[in-house]
C-alpha cells in the first residue's frame, strides 16, 4: 500500500522536507535559508501537508514539490498568499517605483510608436491607427516589468452607464485608463471624458492610482499640459496622472 508523508514548509514556500515522519531529524522550527517560522498543517483546515508518497519495494528519488493550496479546504497556502500581494512585478530593481516606470512608458510612448515605422527592409509593423493599437502597445511595454496586468477589468457603473477599464496592475491598485485624440474627440470632449474617468474610478476599490493617458498624435489638444495640471493630483481617496503625449511643443 502507498503511504504519502507529510511536508515541512516555511511561511515563504521553502521546503524543509517532504518526509517528515520518515526522517523526523530533518524537522527545523525556523527556515535555515529566510528564517521563517515553518509548517506541517494547513492553517486553516490542519490537515497535514501532503509530502513523499512511499510505494512497497519502490526506491524514488522524486522530490515532491511545494503546493499552492491545500487539498482539503482549498484555501491558499501563507506563500501562495504573500507571492500574490508582495508585487507582481516580474523583476523589481532596487528602489523601483511602479507608478514612475508607468508614467515613463506613457511618456516615451509617441517615440516607441515612432521607432516601430523605421523596421529593416521596411517590414511589417504595429501602426497606431485607433485607440485598439495604443492599447495594444501600451501592454506589451507594461509586460517588461508587470506580470499581472489585467485588460479590461469591470468598473462600477457611474450616472447609470457601465463601463471597463483599459489596465489594472493587479495588487498594485494602479488603474490605466487610455485614450487617442480623433476627429470628434479633441481637448474639450477628452477633457469631459476624463471627469467622467477620474469621478468612476473613485468607488473602485482597487484603484487608488488613476494614469489617464492620452495619445494626440494630431495635437488636437491645444493646451495639453493645461489639462495635465487641471485633472492631475489628489481626487477624493485617488491620486490621479493625467499624461498627454506628445506635446507639439
Amino acid at each position: 500500500m502507498p503511504y504519502t508523508d507529510t511536508q515541512q514548509v516555511c511561511l515563504n514556500g521553502h521546503q524543509i522536507t517532504d518526509s517528515l515522519n520518515k526522517y523526523p531529524h530533518d524537522s527545523k522550527k525556523f527556515c535555515p535559508s529566510c528564517g521563517a517560522e515553518t509548517i506541517t498543517n494547513c492553517p486553516k483546515y490542519n490537515s497535514p501537508i501532503p509530502g513523499h508518497t512511499f510505494y512497497e519495494n519502490v526506491v524514488s528519488m522524486h522530490q515532491t514539490s511545494v503546493p499552492s493550496h491545500c487539498h482539503g479546504c482549498r484555501a491558499p497556502f501563507p506563500w501562495t498568499i504573500k507571492k500574490q500581494e508582495d508585487t507582481n512585478l516580474i523583476e523589481q530593481p532596487q528602489g523601483f517605483n511602479p507608478l514612475l516606470f508607468v508614467e515613463k512608458a506613457c511618456s516615451r510612448f509617441h517615440l516607441v510608436a515612432r521607432q516601430l515605422r523605421d523596421r529593416h527592409d521596411d517590414r511589417h509593423t504595429l501602426d497606431i491607427t485607433d485607440e485598439y493599437d495604443v492599447q495594444d502597445l501600451l501592454h506589451s511595454l507594461l509586460k517588461i516589468f508587470f506580470d499581472d496586468v489585467r485588460p479590461e477589468e469591470y468598473t462600477p457603473s457611474y450616472a447609470g452607464k457601465a463601463s471597463r477599464m483599459d489596465f489594472l496592475l493587479k495588487g498594485l491598485d494602479i488603474v490605466i485608463e487610455v485614450k487617442m485624440t480623433r476627429k470628434g474627440l479633441g481637448e474639450k470632449e477628452v477633457g469631459s471624458q476624463l471627469i467622467e474617468d477620474i469621478a468612476r474610478y473613485q468607488k473602485h476599490p482597487e484603484c487608488k492610482t488613476l494614469v489617464c493617458f492620452v495619445y494626440d498624435p494630431e495635437g488636437r489638444c491645444a493646451n495639453p499640459t493645461g489639462i495635465e495640471n487641471d485633472l492631475s493630483g489628489k481626487k477624493d481617496d485617488i491620486e490621479v496622472k493625467v499624461i498627454i503625449v506628445p506635446k507639439g511643443y
